[in-house]
């Protein structure tokens, strides 16, 4: 099993290339709080689903001083065509070796269709202007789950 990150841990930093090839690190929203989410696949139906459901709601988050990041295992290319596609407008980056997915316990064992299988564990996580974790979500459903983030941030 994946070691899970809590409340009150450091982030762990990543720099990690976006779906047009350029670096972005955490430490570039280092002051700000933000939304790292991890997902398992582009243009599957559930990760389309989230990633609508954040850009439909990325004003309201900004308004907050929240930026979001989603990060998944794709190559930059599907990212950028997903990005375009569906007019996302928050970085999509890629981690193909799955390393920074693993440093923050999102990919793993998990339960799909009542068997055990390895894969991305869709987790979310809030960020604190400092670095630290803020919340930490494992398991999270696409599908209603940005309005339940709201409503845990009184947004």
């Amino acid at each position: 099993m994946t070691d899970r990150l809590s409340v009150g841990d450091p982030a762990p930093g990543f720099t990690l290339p976006d779906a047009d090839g350029k670096p972005v690190s955490l430490a570039d929203y280092r002051g700000r709080e933000v939304i790292v989410y991890f997902y398992p696949a582009a243009s599957t139906p559930g990760c389309t689903k989230q990633a609508c459901d954040f850009r439909d709601n990325l004003a309201e988050l900004a308004d907050q001083g929240i930026d979001v990041i989603g990060i998944s295992p794709d190559k930059p290319a599907k990212l950028a065509k997903f990005r375009d596609k569906e007019g996302l407008t928050f970085p999509l980056l890629s981690d193909p070796d799955r390393e920074v997915l693993t440093a923050w316990g999102a990919f793993g064992e998990k339960r799909m269709y009542g068997r055990t299988v390895t894969g991305v564990i869709r987790s979310t996580f809030l960020v604190d202007a400092d670095g630290k974790i803020e919340q930490a979500l494992y398991n999270v459903r696409a599908t209603g789950h940005v309005a339940k983030l709201r409503k845990d941030l009184q947004i």
